[in-house]
């Protein structure tokens, strides 16, 4: 069966505080975020941009979160004002992840991954791996 997957990478700026936290994380602070997002599929899809089956997806649709909080990203944002969840590395993934199933077609495979640091990250995909 074909198989292709679609990887990119984008970095975006915001701020966030973990509700709860007993330290530091707790306070009002700032990360640079790195995310990279491989999408799979066994077929290729039109877009919003393309009418023909030639794409997975489009890279725009991945990269929704880089675009600035005031257009619907995350960029310069404060996570906590934008997302229903605690802004844990954990949540943060899952949340990037769920809202751009919603952009993609149906089938494909996506595995966010996000740095909160240049040493501490997360993966997640709603696939058993």
């Amino acid at each position: 069966m074909p198989t292709w997957t679609l990887h990119t990478e984008f970095k975006f700026d915001a701020a966030h505080y973990i509700d709860g936290y007993n330290g530091k994380c707790g306070r009002m602070h700032g990360h640079s975020y790195k995310v990279k997002m491989s999408a799979k599929s066994h077929k290729l899809n039109p877009s919003l941009y393309l009418n023909t089956d030639d794409m997975v997806c489009d890279f725009k649709e991945l990269k929704w979160a880089a675009k600035d909080s005031e257009k619907g990203g995350l960029d310069h944002g404060v996570l906590n004002e934008l997302m229903e969840v605690n802004t844990t590395a954990e949540r943060i993934a899952e949340f990037i992840h769920n809202e751009t199933m919603k952009r993609i077609p149906e089938g494909i495979e996506l595995t966010v991954t996000v740095w909160e640091t240049d040493t501490c990250w997360v993966e997640y995909t709603d696939k058993d791996v």
